[in-house]
């Protein structure tokens, strides 16, 4: 017997246990975004939108910005590389860690 889970949603279907998820779903409060400097090597990222506010996603978005422009069809293109692109999301979550830890310190004192 294989073990399944139910979905949150009532109107879906069971999935196997470890199953990825299908590539159109992303979990709420993400967003999904297009890495690559060409077609050829764009990867598909799912970020949480916290991360739109961070000072270096801003940059990268504003290089998408100059790239592609505002009227760019489809999703949110980065263009940069993917190594870089990892390197950036290690560094926010850092920052979001450190900034959560200095808040929970304050607080106890």
């Amino acid at each position: 017997m294989t073990l399944a889970r139910k979905l949150q949603s009532p109107n879906r279907d069971y999935i196997l246990l470890g199953q990825a998820k299908p590539v159109s779903e992303v979990p709420k409060g993400h967003l999904a975004v297009y890495v690559g400097e060409s077609n050829d090597e764009t990867r598909r990222e799912v970020v949480p939108v916290i991360y739109f506010n961070h000072p270096l996603f801003g940059e990268l978005l504003k290089d998408a910005e100059r790239v592609y422009g505002y009227n760019h069809p489809g999703g949110i293109k980065i263009p940069c590389g993917y190594s870089e692109f990892e390197k950036i999301k290690m560094r926010i979550a850092a920052w979001d860690n450190c900034n959560r830890n200095s808040w929970t310190q304050q607080k106890q004192w």
